[in-house]
């Protein structure tokens, strides 16, 4: 039995959606986050930083969701059609953004989130300096990246209405989290026809829908 630890409205969403494709049984232990939206210590027990999503099976501890995914789909994934056949363009496309998904998506929507909390974090006569700093910080630097990125989406879901080629995949996956979040944190959105089509797809798939019920709080699938 693979066991879940599911922080709630976090990545972790992705790890039950992935299980519920693969038809696979596993247990959900969930854990909620604090008022100063951290995980609670009590995952450190599971894994040494205490961070969600962390999966075990068979003794294995494995984090890091695009680790706890490759892991997925390379132990359970034979026959399930959810990674493109090796050498060809797809499969070259679903690494690529496998990999994009943790290693350029979200450190940047995670300083966007930082820089929009910020203010609300500091003494109540600091907050107007705070304000006016973290505004400069998000005009100048961080929001012209996510329209990047973003247009950077719309673009690629246009050709086929998935990340990795004509089929959905476990990159739709991967990807599902920093383009639900990022819906939620990039103002000024312009044409994005081809990335809500993706949500709504997404969306509309049962495992999705089922993930949803067996996990935690989960605001972003309204984003």
């Amino acid at each position: 039995m693979i066991i879940v630890h599911y922080l709630n409205n976090s990545r972790a969403h992705r790890i039950l959606w992935l299980l519920e494709e693969l038809g696979l049984p596993y247990e959900v232990k969930t854990y909620q986050r604090g008022p100063d939206m951290r995980a609670p210590a009590s995952l450190k027990a599971v894994h040494p930083l205490g961070k969600s999503p962390v999966i075990e099976e068979d003794g294995r501890v494995i984090a890091e969701s695009g680790a706890i995914i490759e892991y997925l789909i390379e132990t359970h994934g034979a026959g399930k059609d959810l990674r493109p056949q090796p050498g060809t363009d797809e499969v070259m496309r679903y690494r690529y953004w496998l990999h994009y998904a943790e290693g350029s998506a979200m450190p940047l929507l995670l300083l966007k989130l930082l820089f929009l909390r910020l203010p609300g974090q500091m003494p109540f006569f600091l907050r107007p300096v705070a304000k006016m700093i973290a505004g400069g910080v998000q005009a100048k630097l961080v929001d012209p990246q996510l329209a990047d990125h973003l247009a950077f989406w719309n673009a690629e879901l246009s050709r086929d209405g998935w990340f990795a080629g004509s089929a959905f995949s476990a990159a739709d996956i991967a990807m599902s989290f920093p383009v639900e979040a990022g819906m939620t944190r990039i103002g000024g959105m312009g044409e994005v026809g081809a990335v809500r089509r993706y949500l709504e797809a997404i969306r509309a798939r049962p495992a999705y829908q089922r993930a949803l019920s067996r996990g935690s709080q989960y605001d972003y699938a309204t984003s």
